[in-house]
């Protein structure tokens, strides 16, 4: 796509209803690739992307009904076509991709990236990580992410290695994948590194190829022992679609614990700044990251569509990341916890505004708000919604929870439920979040995994279980 000179937006597959829909219809699709078993989600989104001309079908599809004015084709018969193109001559300042990151009071946000962006993430990749032609990588994460994306794939490329694409990550399958196409190096991020961790020892955990784990973050409490039970070097970085990775750990330093390296200042200007007043803070003190480019359209150029979030998002001519942190007198970068009010879940990040709209279309939900609990892993959240019903109604957590997984990803989903009378509001009525985030193990607090609910069971029309709790009972 980017050869012709087009845009290539990937869209997380587990988007499904109002989610997937924005997506196809914010960036104005005109033709989908879709592998053929999420066929049945384009078809049911086709009412509200009148944009979409052409879906090109990988795999066998189904019969999906009536495509009306959308044409579909088969990915195998475009392959047996072959002809001479003539291909454009496309600009580093052109849009190579968009990704689609969560918003906090709003739907997902499409970052527009460059290809100078997206090339500086594959190269700096390359050196910082130090591959070459006889590196294998490989790749778990998936292609609507910039790590999978430009890091993995495009960085391996650019030094002329081997990737090795899996569909998923499974902590107990790991090192058996690494082992099997001998991987040299491999990306993660924090929770799973920690899933991982937390498998019993082998003596065998040494015997393996791989070299290099890259990582955001490597979790701290357990990074020492991991790359000793291993043997292995762990490169913490620091990074977001929206600026790429100005932070980099460096592999010509021992392991600094937490931090997540230098600030990479041959590309990027970065700042810990005073999240009120946008200036800047001494060593030591913790306030927001900040971000520019020393070089032009190495950043993203803006979200699509969103010119209010983009000037937002670029106040006093530094980009405001929302994360904060601060850096050491020896110049060691710390991230520190997420400034904003997004949800950060086992890699993704998660708006509240999609789970409470979500929410909002049950009839029996008065108001909701979503908030980000402590999962128990670091740097990581489970979903809590606090939920307040309409006056003289019930409703069962259970049929509330199935809604849920009608309506959103299943990484967006719920684990804890609370019914409330109010939500706390201050004196502007702007919802309180943090006074929800206390820790969620009360008796008023609906727990999925304490009731054994698969949200497999939900998406499948699971009927409510005797122990699955009505409202009133909370």
């Amino acid at each position: 796509v980017n050869l012709l000179g087009g845009i290539e937006v990937s869209i997380n597959t587990g988007y499904r209803g109002a989610a997937l829909e924005h997506a196809i219809r914010h960036c104005g699709a005109k033709l989908i690739v879709v592998q053929a078993q999420f066929l049945p989600l384009v078809h049911t989104a086709l009412p509200a992307v009148p944009a979409l001309e052409t879906v090109v079908v990988v795999g066998t599809a189904m019969d999906g009904g009536d495509w009306g004015r959308v044409r579909l084709l088969e990915f195998d018969e475009l392959c047996r076509n072959d002809g001479d193109l003539e291909l454009p001559q496309v600009r580093h300042s052109d849009v190579a991709s968009i990704i689609y990151t969560s918003g906090t009071t709003g739907p997902a946000k499409g970052v527009l990236m460059p290809h100078a962006q997206v090339v500086l993430l594959a190269r700096r990749t390359a050196e910082k990580c130090r591959l070459g032609p006889d590196d294998v990588v490989y790749c778990y994460l998936p292609m609507f992410h910039m790590a999978g994306k430009f890091m993995s794939v495009l960085g391996t490329m650019s030094a002329g290695g081997k990737v090795v694409l899996d569909d998923r990550f499974s902590a107990d399958k790991w090192l058996e994948r690494i082992r099997d196409c001998g991987a040299t190096f491999t990306g993660g991020h924090g929770p799973m590194l920690e899933m991982i961790h937390a498998l019993p020892a082998t003596a065998d955990d040494r015997r393996h190829s791989l070299r290099t784990i890259c990582s955001a973050p490597f979790p701290k409490h357990i990074a020492r022992s991991f790359q000793e039970r291993f043997g292995v070097r762990g490169l913490e970085v620091w990074g977001m679609t929206e600026v790429g990775i100005p932070c980099w750990s460096s592999l010509d330093e021992p392991l600094h614990e937490g931090s997540c390296g230098r600030v990479d200042d041959e590309w990027f200007e970065f700042r810990i700044v005073d999240p009120e007043t946008d200036e800047p803070l001494p060593p030591g003190e913790t306030g927001e990251f900040v971000v520019r480019a020393r070089r032009p359209f190495t950043l993203m150029q803006g979200y699509i569509g969103m010119a209010d979030k983009t000037v937002e998002a670029w106040r006093n001519m530094w980009f405001h990341t929302g994360d904060v942190g601060y850096v050491d007198a020896s110049g060691l970068v710390y991230f520190v916890d997420r400034g904003s009010e997004r949800i950060r879940r086992r890699a993704e990040n998660i708006s509240p505004y999609d789970i409470e709209v979500a929410a909002l279309k049950h009839p029996a939900v008065a108001e909701a708000a979503a908030v980000g609990v402590p999962s128990g892993l670091a740097g990581d959240d489970d979903v809590k919604l606090c939920v307040v019903l309409r006056h003289g109604v019930a409703l069962e957590a259970v049929d509330l929870l199935r809604h849920l997984a009608a309506e959103l990803s299943h990484f967006m989903v719920p684990r804890y439920l609370e019914f409330v009378e109010a939500l706390p509001r201050s004196a502007t009525h702007k919802v309180q979040r943090a006074a929800l985030k206390r820790p969620p193990f009360g008796a008023d607090v609906w727990d999925r995994k304490q009731h054994g609910v698969a949200l497999r069971d939900l998406v499948n029309g699971m009927s409510a279980s005797p122990n699955s709790g009505a409202a009133g009972d909370n």
